[in-house]
């Protein structure tokens, strides 16, 4: 039988090198595996192995490159295939091989190649995968350690998966939900800017042969269609420039970063969705990190970064001092004032059973069903009061034009 030379680690995180014979590298894989060894690498010693028996060249590349950045899509995927690959006992630089034939971003596996060359110079997965902070965030490092320090490397990967996927799937419904007001509003503004630029003018120029005293309204469409039309690009390029500048500022200052999401919470009927949104993410990755084995604390610090808040970070940075200090969880969750006492009440059900994950997890769903129904009410409203609204303009524009026809009427 054939020598292999193998790299795994062992739970605490040490390296572990050697050669054993075996039949091939899957019997080896396995036999490591039952010694609760992280297989890393296998490779045969014999330098006569064709390269047509190894199972990794027989898997050719179907998938050529279709873009060039990295999507939601390609992260999710990328995790899902992987964590499929390491429970079917393929080792780790294998099942990056394989990924990476077959990644639809030449970014990806760019960044995949990578990892396996770390790797094979004795980085760790998690390790690898922090050089790359931009495709990898705290959430996939902390939660690829934890799976590597307990062993159960895939069965985090797969919980992982199932993260990003409920995620990308919560925001492909918002998205979905929101496209058809987009339209809606974008084809009433259109239809607006035409009668505008096109209609309002033509009748003006019928108006000026007539000597009489034009309504008000008629008055205000005219100097409404004439400023349009001399300032439209300026008008345009202005929103453009200031939506640029006032995005640079909320980026950069967090003061005024803050003063916006107090803002957007305050706002009336969508401050509550937006809040909504703020709990079901920090629900559902704390409810991942806490299910895979993740310390409190840790989890905590790694929520605070993630949330994409800094309100709630805020909130987040105090809960997790005084849980430091020996409080629970609930405590500093309802002392806040942010969190629903819904939220506080299952949170402290959750650590006094032993159940926070799944009650965690009940939380994520509730607000997640809490905002599909909210977009589908707004969507059902949005459509009617949208056409009531296109109709009142343009039935004042139908009102102002046609008034100094009905005066021109009755002179003679």
């Amino acid at each position: 039988m054939p020598y292999f030379t193998y790299i795994a680690r062992s739970p605490e995180g040490k390296k572990v090198t050697g050669s054993e014979e075996a039949k091939n590298k899957d019997e080896l894989a396995s036999r490591l595996q039952a010694k609760d060894l992280i297989v890393i690498n296998v490779q045969q010693e014999s330098s006569k192995v064709k390269s047509t028996g190894s199972s990794e060249s027989k898997i050719e590349s179907k998938f050529k490159h279709r873009h060039s950045r990295i999507t939601s899509h390609d992260t999710v995927l990328f995790c899902r295939q992987l964590a499929t690959l390491l429970g079917a006992g393929v080792t780790i630089l294998q099942s990056l091989k394989v990924i990476s034939k077959q990644v639809s971003s030449q970014k990806l596996d760019n960044v995949l190649s990578t990892i396996s060359e770390d790797m094979e110079k004795g980085l760790s997965l998690h390790e690898a995968m922090a050089r790359h902070p931009n495709v990898f965030s705290d959430l996939w490092v902390n939660l690829v350690e934890s799976g590597e320090a307990s062993g159960n490397l895939a069965v985090v990967l797969g919980r992982l998966a199932n993260y990003l996927e409920r995620n990308a799937e919560f925001q492909r419904k918002i998205i979905s939900s929101l496209i058809y007001p987009m339209i809606l509003l974008l084809v009433a503004l259109g239809a607006l800017f035409f009668l505008t630029i096109k209609i309002v003018p033509t009748f003006a120029q019928l108006f000026e042969g007539f000597n009489i005293t034009l309504p008000f309204i008629t008055r205000a469409l005219i100097f409404t269609s004439n400023f349009i039309r001399r300032f439209s690009l300026l008008i345009i390029l202005i929103t453009v420039i200031s939506a640029f500048l006032f995005r640079q500022y909320i980026s950069k200052s967090k003061e005024a970063r803050k003063k916006f999401e107090m803002f957007l919470f305050k706002l009336p009927i969508f401050g509550e969705f937006f809040r909504a949104l703020v709990v079901e993410r920090f629900s559902s990755g704390m409810a991942t990190l806490v299910e895979s084995g993740v310390p409190i604390l840790y989890a905590l610090e790694i929520s605070e970064r993630s949330v994409g808040n800094l309100i709630v970070a805020e909130i987040i940075h105090k809960v997790k001092d005084d849980v430091r200090g020996g409080k629970s969880l609930s405590r500093p969750l309802e002392r806040s004032g942010f969190f629903e006492p819904m939220v506080v009440q299952m949170v402290a059900i959750g650590e006094e059973i032993g159940e926070l994950s799944p009650m965690l997890k009940r939380i994520n769903q509730f607000y997640q069903q809490y905002a599909d129904t909210f977009l589908v009410r707004f969507t059902s409203m949005f459509e009617p009061l949208m056409l009531i609204f296109i109709g009142l303009l343009i039935g004042i524009m139908v009102i102002g034009m046609f008034l100094p026809i009905f005066q021109i009427t009755q002179i003679k």
